[in-house]
């Protein structure tokens, strides 16, 4: 995967869900999950100091422990537990941010830091990445990346010629990663890690109009973006026209496959993905993602079925605005 050298499956676990943010799971369903992706063949899980105020590293780092011997690469982010302010990007916080995920995690080095969707100032920052280097040297981190919100912020940070992995939004309903910052990672070595691949579940084919989420599931309190960026929920596309899109979909999927595994199919047959990271609630979503692995390649004549949906329902929508 990119920079990080490292060798890995190309579907991986996204761990936002085992903190907070979605309804609560608990901590043994959050193992369980865990144990379940791995047995599934998931080599790297992603997480951040934030989901949970640190719960879901805490409880990666006691899988961590109690499965020691397992091969896995622990992707983690840091930044957003501050307010979100150039200046807090220091070499400073960096330490102290990354010795609470050391700690979280159970390990005296992180496989792979991100930088947890910063201002957009932060990218051209040479400081902030002269401290990275620094936490490299110091053998704190094996590696850093960035999560971003848009294809700018990619593009700088691929720019960047520490920078081993980016972070971003893709699936069937952002496809605007394909035109250039795919490419750009690519010939620069730099790994791509393809996030919210499931649109927030509308991908997954379970909701209709009449679906309702918990209180404290960011698909109910941030569809605006009140809490955070709201290309974070469905990927910015307001909910009927996602479920138009999603039923449109439906149509492709093959009768071995979900709707869920042909997404994640669509992500991994892009040219230039490292690894997709889908979250899991229960034991059961954790292994039919991690089988997305086995679907055979989609053809070019679904991929072009693919593009013409997003062209006609989604793109007027939101593929300015990423």
């Amino acid at each position: 995967m990119g920079g990080t050298r490292r060798s890995i499956g190309v579907v991986g676990l996204g761990a936002w869900q085992l903190g907070a943010d979605w309804g609560h799971v608990s901590d043994d369903d959050a193992l369980t999950i865990l144990g379940t992706a791995v047995d599934a063949g998931v080599s790297l899980i992603d997480t951040a100091d934030v989901y949970g105020d640190g719960r879901s590293e805490r409880l990666i780092g006691r899988f961590l422990r109690e499965r020691s011997g397992t091969q896995l690469t622990v992707a983690t982010k840091m930044g957003r537990r501050v307010a979100q302010e150039p200046q807090a990007y220091s070499l400073h916080n960096f330490r102290q941010w990354n010795d609470r995920s050391r700690e979280n995690l159970g390990v005296s080095t992180l496989d792979l830091v991100q930088l947890h969707c910063p201002p957009t100032e932060v990218y051209h920052t040479d400081a902030v990445f002269d401290a990275l280097d620094t936490l490299v040297q110091e053998g704190r981190i094996a590696a850093y990346g960035v999560s971003v919100e848009t294809c700018d912020e990619a593009l700088a940070a691929i720019a960047r010629p520490g920078v081993a992995s980016v972070q971003i939004i893709l699936n069937a309903l952002r496809l605007k990663p394909l035109e250039r910052v795919l490419p750009a990672a690519a010939a620069a070595g730099v790994g791509i890690i393809a996030r919210v691949p499931l649109a927030s579940g509308l991908l997954s084919g379970r909701y209709d109009e009449n679906t309702t989420f918990p209180a404290d599931d960011h698909r109910t309190y941030n569809r605006h973006g009140e809490a955070f960026d709201v290309g974070e929920t469905f990927s910015g596309v307001d909910f009927a026209t996602g479920l138009a899109a999603a039923r449109r979909l439906s149509a492709l999927v093959g009768e071995n496959a979900t709707l869920a595994q042909f997404a994640l199919r669509w992500i991994i047959d892009q040219p230039g993905v490292s690894v997709v990271i889908p979250g899991a609630r229960n034991p059961a979503q954790a292994e039919a993602n991690a089988a997305a692995a086995a679907l055979a390649p989609l053809d070019k004549a679904t991929l072009d079925e693919v593009n013409e949906i997003y062209d006609e329902l989604i793109r007027p929508q939101i593929h300015h605005r990423w």
